[in-house]
């Protein structure tokens, strides 16, 4: 199992003075210490760097633009990949040109770099720009449909109800030769057969999941992609999870770092933005499949929740020993790649970048030769 990272260039209040300068400045260092930490992860083998493209989650995610942090990202790493994690991809969102050209240029930018993860996103983006939810997910399909055979084709045309682009030459066509490996966000059962079948990579999250729930998405996801019916010209097969990630040289420096702080923000934060954005506009079916943790969140309380998120391995904080053991349940549960969301909350940039080196030269290599367990993977 490799290990990927996440940023998302959170920016959690209070910000410290008013507006217009407390958001200014967090959101400057938060980008700054990003990109130092990214560059100190290229020396130390992490496989990727997934950025996220999120629009107005104030506090959480204030990374709307993931191609202008990819691309000043390619300039100062030589190894690590340049990940989109993810294109929001239905036509509401950006039209698929865009899309194809910005990735492109990344992939020229980094050598050959890019990863392109897709999604669809979720409500209170999707109504913010205009989003047809109803016909998202055929719209996600159509899109990555188009933007392949805008790297395909040397002139392109379109025509469908959805979709009308006329006889255009869409520059640049990406160095990796038919296109970078492409990926599909997944939340669901469902939606990990979706890209298994699609001959995509599954990113899944254990936030606000078990991981045994993990586990049957990855097992849905394997037997679909066992005959794919591939939507893009590069079939990948391969699994990646993320999750609160946070490492120290002892248990007495995860408390001195204050790290729990930053975890008990961070679900907050989460169940805040899910309760007033995100459940009004989803089915029971929807809510129970997605968030299946929430409403006992809310319930019980976030202590108690967070203590049980940490037992069962749905979070990786502790020293190397302690990070390392919890580790290995991911990769016995058959995910190839996890992705650590390392910068969240309010824990220091110093403590962000300890995490980091640890990581690299304590856990890596040993991932580098654990052979997961046959009896859980």
């Amino acid at each position: 199992m490799k290990l990927d990272l996440l940023y998302e260039v959170d920016a959690p209040k209070p910000w410290g003075k008013p507006h217009p300068w407390g958001q200014r400045e967090r959101e400057q260092k938060a980008y700054k210490d990003a990109v130092e930490q990214i560059k100190l992860a290229d020396t130390f083998g992490f496989n990727t760097i997934w950025a996220v493209e999120h629009h107005f989650r104030e506090g959480r995610s204030h990374c709307p633009a993931s191609e202008v942090l990819l691309g000043a990202l390619s300039m100062v790493t030589e190894n690590i990949k340049m990940g989109f994690g993810v294109t929001l991809t239905p036509f509401g969102f950006i039209p698929p040109q865009r899309i194809a050209e910005k990735v492109a240029t990344v992939d020229i930018l980094s050598n050959g770099r890019a990863v392109w993860g897709t999604g669809r996103s979720t409500p209170m983006e999707q109504i913010a720009f205009g989003v047809d939810r109803e016909k998202s997910r055929d719209d996600w399909k159509e899109a990555i449909e188009i933007v392949c055979g805008m790297w395909r084709e040397e002139y392109f045309e379109y025509d469908s109800p959805r979709f009308k682009f006329p006889k255009r030459m869409v520059t640049p066509k990406p160095m990796q030769y038919p296109h970078p490996p492409a990926w599909m966000a997944c939340a669901s059962e469902n939606s990990a057969a979706v890209a298994g079948k699609a001959g995509m990579g599954m990113l899944s999250f254990s936030i606000m999941q078990p991981l045994e729930a993990m586990g049957r998405h990855i097992r849905n996801y394997r037997a679909a992609a066992e005959n794919p019916e591939p939507i893009t010209d590069v079939t990948t097969n391969a699994t990646a999870a993320y999750t609160l990630v946070h490492c120290a040289d002892s248990p007495q420096q995860v408390l001195d770092n204050e790290v729990w702080k930053s975890v008990e923000w961070w679900y907050t934060n989460l169940a805040q933005f899910t309760l007033d954005w995100e459940l009004p506009e989803l089915s029971q079916e929807e809510r129970d499949a997605t968030f299946p943790l929430l409403k006992p969140l809310m319930e019980e309380g976030i202590d108690d929740l967070i203590h049980h998120f940490d037992e069962a391995d749905m979070i990786v904080v502790g020293d190397v020993d302690t990070c390392y053991e919890k580790m290995k349940h991911y990769a016995d549960l058959g995910v190839d790649q996890l992705i650590c969301y390392v910068q969240f909350g309010y824990h220091s940039h110093e403590s962000i970048m300890r995490t980091i080196e640890l990581l690299g030269k304590e856990i890596i290599p040993e991932l580098e030769n654990y052979t997961p367990s046959p009896k859980t993977s």
